[in-house]
């Protein structure tokens, strides 16, 4: 095994005169399958496709896009891991000061809105060579979009691009269907079958049992028709009953093809058994090494998918909701392989994916028919349909504790305490306790009131409270002192200065003060996005209350770390504004002093 080629030399040096596909990525080159440039890349070469890797281009001078010279397929695009607005701003538009995706955490590797500067340079460079977009960034700007940076709707990020077409979800199988059609001379603007991809056409009677959204022009003009859209987009998003979508853009079409059905488990397991070196390129190792790379290396991947449906998570859009298991067998040899590495310090840092404990698939109704499109599985109650089964996923723990080498093994992507209460059994929380953490339990309510947890799809915060309560006791009947360390989002639609206070109080109460606090982001592509801007609940139209001036949000953050200097004035201000001055003093129910 080795690195693809990252220059000419390399490719030379393998015998190549030309690479079949150029993948430029906003990211350092990490071939590690937690980083979808690696997956795709490795998957091509497994299917007998040449590849090169531009990493992190100079932007500014299409030169830095000639590496390879023009391949003989296409160009394949991505910002990296991490949107790039995300990746370079905070939830206050304020510049970040580490990039854990660039050599030694630096900033200013790749530009804002990295698929739109790639793409248009690579066009400068090569006028009629396939560009294809995919990744996080062009997934989730699949459709017109809100972007809380410009504050205003932008264009499906395919126009803006200048790319023939754009991949969303995990690509997999869209990939390769569109390299085995470039391969076999089917010119890119034909390529309008693929599942999981938006193309651009003048003729919208391509589209195949199609919806139409709202045209661009109305959803710029009126909130009401964006949230419409959006619903539209919402409840297409499953591969068995999702439509097509239209939408026009004067007298040109953007199609959104249906979701790429789910990968089977033999398919996940391929997946993650290609020919990685699973560590940064060589190069970076003078400049610090890649930072990102640090927590996943010894993490496994079991799962994708997620139904929990939490309204600020964009995974319902990119990854769906129907959940894909990887085998035992595929964990397990992961596992074994760490062991061989001598970085490898006898810990397994997690087994998981986006809810770890999520291992089998919702109901046997979505095999056949699909997710539902107006219930969610958990959500606010549990389905009568849903399976409740750890199992499974306690027989892999148990497996990868028994790998010779392995000290422990961690569970850090998330558990869902609303699905683990609803387990008639204590086994898999006596086995996480007992097991799988290390003094602390990190947890996710969001919130504690339940008017703003019916915006964030969570539920009832008594749930959670009944949850910390049986924790405390497995852990006292093994006389362990662990500890749950719950997780808070601040300034999420629905959420009133009262509510932050009411948090504020829960946190006065609980003994400590969180380290870390976050204040709602919105990002492309999620229902809380969607109530940011519009003001309403896409489902239902019904208004929401939005925090949306600075000050406003500010307040609401400062709330969670009342006790903190720098955020004296302002709690005092939010104090006073929601007539709570009986907090102000200098008994045990004060939060601050006056």
């Amino acid at each position: 095994m080795r690195f693809l080629p990252i220059n000419h030399k390399e490719m030379e040096e393998r015998g190549w005169d030309q690479v079949d596909f150029v993948m430029v990525t906003g990211d350092a080159y990490v071939d590690h399958p937690s980083f979808g440039t690696a997956i795709i890349t490795r998957l091509l070469e497994r299917y007998g496709y040449t590849i090169g890797i531009i990493s992190q281009p100079d932007w500014n001078d299409p030169e830095g896009f000639k590496v390879f010279g023009e391949p003989r397929l296409g160009f394949l695009v991505n910002s990296g891991n991490i949107d790039s607005m995300v990746n370079h701003y905070t939830s206050f538009k304020k510049r970040r000061r580490v990039d854990a995706y660039s050599p030694g955490g630096e900033t200013g590797k790749r530009p804002d809105r990295a698929v739109i500067v790639y793409g248009n340079k690579i066009r400068e460079a090569y006028k009629h060579t396939p560009i294809i977009i995919g990744g996080i960034e062009a997934s989730l700007r699949r459709m017109a979009h809100y972007d809380y940076w410009d504050d205003k709707i932008r264009r499906s990020i395919l126009l803006d691009s200048a790319a023939d077409l754009l991949v969303y979800g995990m690509g997999e199988k869209a990939i390769i269907e569109i390299a085995e059609a470039l391969a076999s001379g089917i010119p890119v603007d034909e390529i309008t079958y693929v599942r999981g991809t938006v193309y651009k056409t003048k003729d919208a009677s391509r589209a195949y049992d199609d919806i139409r959204l709202p045209d661009y022009e109305t959803i710029v003009k009126d909130k009401m028709a964006y949230a419409d859209s959006f619903r539209l987009e919402y409840e297409n998003t499953d591969a068995i009953n999702g439509k097509t979508l239209v939408a026009s853009y004067g007298d040109l079409f953007v199609i959104q093809n249906p979701p790429s059905f789910p990968l089977t488990q033999q398919e996940m397991d391929d997946v993650y058994a290609l020919d990685y070196e699973r560590e940064y390129h060589p190069i970076y190792k003078e400049l610090g090494g890649v930072p990102a790379l640090e927590e996943v290396k010894f993490s496994i991947t079991s799962v994708r998918g997620c139904y929990g449906g939490c309204s600020f998570c964009s995974l319902t859009f990119h990854q769906g909701r129907v959940i894909q298991p990887r085998s035992h067998e595929s964990i397990v040899k992961e596992g074994e392989d760490f062991t061989r590495d001598n970085q490898f310090k006898g810990y397994i840092h997690d087994v998981g994916g986006p809810t770890a404990n999520f291992r089998t698939i919702a109901c046997k109704k979505q095999l056949k028919q699909g997710v539902c499109k107006h219930k969610q599985c958990i959500f606010p109650n549990k389905c009568d349909q849903l399976i409740i089964d750890h199992k499974d996923y306690l027989a892999l723990l148990k497996k990868l504790r028994g790998i010779q080498g392995v000290k422990k093994v961690f569970i850090r992507s998330g558990i869902r305490y609303d699905y683990v209460m609803y387990d008639q059994s204590d086994e898999f929380l006596n086995e996480v306790c007992l097991h799988h953490i290390s003094g602390q339990l990190k947890l996710a309510p969001e919130h504690i009131s339940d008017d703003v947890l019916k915006y964030m799809g969570k539920p009832s915060f008594k749930i959670y409270e009944t949850f910390v309560e049986k924790y405390n006791q497995i852990n006292k009947k093994m006389d362990k002192k662990q500890y749950i360390v719950p997780y808070f989002i601040s300034g999420h639609p629905g959420s009133t200065l009262k509510d932050a206070i009411k948090l504020a109080e829960y946190i006065r109460d609980m003994g400590h003060m969180p380290e870390q606090v976050q204040d709602f982001y919105p990002t492309p592509m999620t229902l809380s996005t969607c109530m940011y801007y519009t003001g309403v609940d896409p489902r239902t139209m019904k208004p929401v209350y939005i925090p949306k001036t600075i000050k406003e949000k500010r307040m609401q953050r400062a709330l969670m770390q009342y006790n903190r200097k720098e955020n004296k004035k302002l709690v005092l201000e939010a104090l006073k504004l929601a007539g709570r001055e009986d907090l102000i003093g200098f008994d045990k129910k004060a939060l601050i002093r006056p």
